[in-house]
C-alpha cells in the first residue's frame, strides 16, 4: 500500500473559494477580490481580509504592500492543491485505494463519453510508462 502525503495546509471551502478567484484572476487587493467573489459569495470587505489574513498564516496565500493596498496572490498551485485534496480523501474515503476511487467513479454512470476517453488516454499513457 502506498503512504500518505500531507504537505500542503489544507484549504477550508471558504478559503477554496478564494483560491479559485486568485487562481483565475492573478493577484488581487482585497477589494478587487471582494468584487470578484460578489456572485459566489456574500462576503464583506472585512470578512474577506479576516479570511485573507488567516490564509497568509496557514501559507496559502503571500500579501504584499502596494501603497496603502495589500496585494494578495496564492501561494500554491491550484494542480498541487487538487493533487493534495484527492490523495486525503483516497485515504481517507478509500483507505488509500485509487482504484477502489476510480470504480466508485465510474460504477455512477455520470461520465461522458469525451471524459471516459479521457480517461482512456491516461490509462494507456500509464500502461506505456509500466513497460
Amino acid at each position: 500500500m502506498r503512504t500518505r502525503s500531507t504537505t500542503l495546509p489544507k484549504p477550508t471551502d471558504a478559503e477554496l473559494t478564494i483560491l479559485r478567484c486568485l487562481w483565475r484572476n492573478g493577484p488581487c487587493p482585497v477589494r478587487a477580490l471582494c468584487d470578484a467573489l460578489k456572485d459566489q459569495q456574500n462576503w464583506g470587505y472585512t470578512t474577506v481580509l479576516k479570511f485573507l489574513q488567516i490564509m497568509t498564516e496557514k501559507g496559502l496565500v503571500t500579501r504584499l504592500p502596494e501603497g496603502r493596498a495589500h496585494i494578495y496572490t496564492a501561494a500554491i498551485g491550484e494542480a498541487d492543491v487538487e493533487a493534495d485534496m484527492v490523495s486525503d480523501f483516497i485515504w481517507r474515503v478509500f483507505q488509500g485505494s485509487a482504484r477502489k476511487l476510480v470504480l466508485g467513479a465510474l460504477a455512477t454512470g455520470d461520465v461522458s463519453t469525451e471524459e471516459l476517453a479521457e480517461i482512456k488516454g491516461i490509462v494507456e499513457s500509464l500502461e506505456g510508462k509500466q513497460s
